[in-house]
């Protein structure tokens, strides 16, 4: 089999290491791939966005099996185009990936649905969006309606801190397009889980779960990310909340999609709060969390082809999915200054310490090779370092440890990542 993944971060490197132990894949291609990816995949030089080139080279070579990673060229229908052009493909259609790419849709399909979430509203005047604020109190969670790389989310303690998030979202359009639309949250309390969902549009299977840092710096402190860490399994998501979410989040919202005429073939990232009145859903993406992935996927026991595979035929039904019962911790290591400004090309070091060591990953979310060969950075996120323990606490000593073999200049890591499983 030949497959062709479409992305270049760490999330495709975590996908193109698990695709490459497949027995059943003879060739990867990625596009456009990364220094990581290239000592897996041969990397192709065209845009994620670019459908018409995508779809041409996949013709051109033959390619039996395409998986699209990224929420943008999700949302701009790169996986419609293989899919129409009869090429068996991994990833939600346009029309399913609108539940990530308009938070407005997804509040609305909730709220018809009886899905548990935070109440809200939504805006599209800026003028209707102040006056609302003054109805609540603080503090107040904004969403800007569509894409923004992780970071359109804002919580803002005061009202004066809400008035300059809207300002922001709506007015001097911080996120493009993304903020032509506000939808207004109540402020919920409790521990966040992240739970990835294979699902076929009918059947769906919950993989472990897991939980992100999304902020900056320790002690969730600073700008909001990509994600600055993760770890898997979340000690805080008990069988009864899974019971719970099984029957009252994740197959209703596939469900609801079908009904919708969206049936959503691919996967879906719930990101759950657990309050005093269980849990209840922050937000949705229609593909695999980033740096989620990179924990979830090394635990993954199934041939991740036969799991894709089977989303796409429609026969998720007959797959039993299975984790190792182990932990994993991912440590970003970032370049400083991100997510605000920072500097790239600098060389990176170490990376041949992982070559010989079973259960530690160097997942390249910013890379590439300079003119002279040599890996360097090429981005805010660097390097997701991944270390599976018998449990959390040996899984972060891992990580930790591991992120001392690889070095660059201005590398830059949050030190608290998984701190919370000390309070369980």
């Amino acid at each position: 089999m030949k497959v062709l993944i479409v992305g270049g971060g760490g999330r495709e490197h975590a996908i193109t290491w698990a695709v490459a132990k497949s027995k059943r894949v003879d060739k990867i291609y990625a596009a456009p791939g990364n220094a990581g990816i290239a000592e897996l995949a041969e990397c192709v030089d065209i845009s994620v966005m670019d459908a018409e080139k995508l779809v041409a080279f996949a013709k051109e070579k033959e390619i039996d099996f395409v998986i699209v990673g990224p929420d943008d060229p999700l949302a701009a229908g790169v996986a419609d185009a293989f899919l129409d052009a009869g090429i068996k493909t991994f990833g939600p259609r346009k029309n399913a990936a609108f539940i990530e790419a308009s938070k407005a849709f997804s509040k609305d399909l909730m709220k018809k649905y009886n899905i548990p979430s935070a109440k809200y509203e939504t805006f599209s005047d800026a003028e209707e969006a102040l006056k609302y604020l003054e109805t609540i109190k603080a503090p107040y969670v904004l969403k800007a309606d569509g894409l923004a790389l992780g970071k359109g989310v804002l919580i803002c303690g005061t009202i004066e801190e809400a008035r300059d998030g809207i300002k922001e979202i709506m007015i001097d359009k911080k996120f493009g397009s993304a903020g032509d639309k506000v939808v207004i949250e109540e402020f919920m309390t409790g521990r966040e889980v992240s739970v990835l969902c294979f699902s076929d549009g009918k059947t769906v299977r919950p993989m472990t779960s897991a939980q992100d840092h999304k902020r900056a710096g320790d002690g969730d402190t600073g700008l909001n990310t990509g994600g600055m860490g993760t770890f898997s399994p979340s000690p805080f998501y008990t069988k009864e909340i899974e019971e719970f979410c099984n029957k009252y989040i994740y197959q209703p919202t596939i469900d609801a999609m079908a009904a919708e005429g969206r049936p959503f073939k691919g996967v879906l990232f719930c990101g759950l709060m657990l309050t005093e009145d269980g849990p209840k859903v922050l937000e949705y993406n229609a593909r695999f969390g980033d740096p989620e992935a990179q924990v979830v996927i090394p635990r993954l026991k199934n041939d991740i082809i036969d799991v894709m595979e089977a989303c796409v035929d429609g026969t998720l039904d007959e797959i039993t999915l299975e984790f190792e019962d182990n932990a994993a911790v991912c440590v970003m290591l970032a370049s400083d200054g991100y997510p605000v400004s920072y500097k790239k090309g600098f060389p990176i070091t170490g990376l041949e310490a992982f070559n010989d060591k079973d259960g530690y990953y160097a997942f390249h979310s910013g890379s590439k090779f300079d003119d002279e060969g040599r890996i360097v950075t090429n981005g805010g996120r660097v390097i997701g370092i991944t270390a599976l323990g018998k449990d959390l606490f040996e899984a972060r000593k891992n990580a930790y440890d591991a992120t001392q073999w690889v070095d660059f200049e201005n590398k830059y890591m949050r030190h608290d990542i998984g701190k919370a499983i000390d309070e369980q």
